[in-house]
């Protein structure tokens, strides 16, 4: 449509128009004389109402769905850090649980052979130096190490410190084969030489041929001059075999340690030994013998022996009242015949 005059003044009248129509219907309340006219128009425009919807609504609920589904992807990402940040707290306090009882026992042990100890975490295994058998530790020459000092952990003897480096330390392991330690047999005092053979148990050389000694018989270290490398007192191990004694100068026995050196975690550096030697008080306490019940079996008098593999009846232990014409037993543990109270035994002497 051009705009000229005539236009503007029809665009006028209309707008006028509209609202006096608006007025009148807001004046009239439900009795609205426009409200026919009303209803009429809803007839005729609500169907095409719906079918607009009908086909715009899948979009808008597309629409919805994708921007739903970036929240839901949200959530489920917050939710999944939230789980893996749980696990790792979980597994962290699993590890720290776990050390902590590590920590504890190590510290029993040097409380009972009143070790003054460094404690350190293992950060690696191996060496650049060549060792089969090594750790390095989280400690060096910056918190007092030094080299031939003795470490251990809450089991026992763990080994010895070989290199030191300011904050790091470098540990041969009592399995290595290049490692030997003097030892003492609980108890008898045997001395011997412990040495290490990898993944097996120690070899140990006791120095009196003729000692006896018996599986399950324990040893802790004898100790070196001014205490290094090794302090007296600390568990090496117990003897799982003795070479039967040929006469030689010496005995030979093999030892599994008390140490699994596949799985160290925290270990004691003894950075001052004891006043005394602890001798045997730092060996764990012996497991109590568990008790094994015994039966007793009580023979019935006149009663057949059980054939063999036939199972042999157990009663409570006390005598029971036999069938008709067996003797019964007495208070003084001879037999009365059912009946007439007389005892045939006595009666014969």
């Amino acid at each position: 449509m051009r705009d000229t005059r005539e236009s503007r003044l029809l665009l006028v009248l209309l707008i006028a128009i509209a609202f006096a129509l608006i007025t009148v219907d807001i004046r009239g309340g439900e009795d609205s004389p426009v409200d026919g006219a009303r209803q009429a128009a809803a007839t005729v425009f609500g169907p095409i109402e719906d079918g607009v919807s009908a086909a715009v609504n899948p979009v808008g609920n597309a629409v919805a769905a994708i921007r739903d589904s970036g929240e839901r992807h949200d959530r489920l990402a917050l939710l999944e850090q939230e789980n893996a940040a749980l696990k790792a707290k979980l597994g962290s306090e699993d590890r720290d649980s776990s050390r902590l009882k590590q920590l504890d026992k190590m510290l029993k042990v040097a409380g009972a052979g009143q070790y003054g100890i460094k404690g350190a975490e293992v950060i690696a295994i191996g060496a650049a130096q060549g060792f089969s058998w090594t750790i390095t530790v989280d400690v060096g020459a910056n918190d007092g190490i030094r080299r031939d000092m003795t470490v251990l952990n809450g089991d026992g003897l763990v080994g010895r410190v070989t290199t030191v480096g300011p904050n790091t330390a470098t540990v041969l392991l009592a399995n290595d084969p290049d490692f030997t330690v003097g030892t003492r047999m609980e108890s008898s005092d045997e001395l011997g030489f412990a040495s290490g053979q990898g993944d097996r148990p120690l070899r140990v050389e006791l120095l009196n041929g003729k000692a006896e000694v018996k599986k399950g018989d324990r040893l802790v270290t004898f100790g070196s001059q001014a205490d290094k490398p090794f302090v007296p007192g600390v568990p090496v191990g117990v003897v799982s075999r003795v070479d039967p004694s040929g006469g030689g100068l010496t005995r030979t026995l093999y030892v599994t340690p008390f140490v699994g050196f596949s799985k160290l975690d925290i270990v004691g550096v003894v950075v001052q030994a004891p006043t005394k030697d602890p001798r045997d008080t730092v060996l764990p306490s012996k497991p109590k013998p568990t008790p094994r019940p015994t039966v007793t079996v009580t023979v019935t008098p006149g009663a057949e022996p059980p054939a063999d593999g036939e199972e042999q009846p157990q009663g409570d232990g006390q005598d029971q009242p036999l069938a008709d014409g067996l003797y019964q037993p007495r208070a003084d543990g001879r037999y009365q015949p059912p009946g007439d109270g007389q005892n045939p035994y006595e009666q014969e002497q």
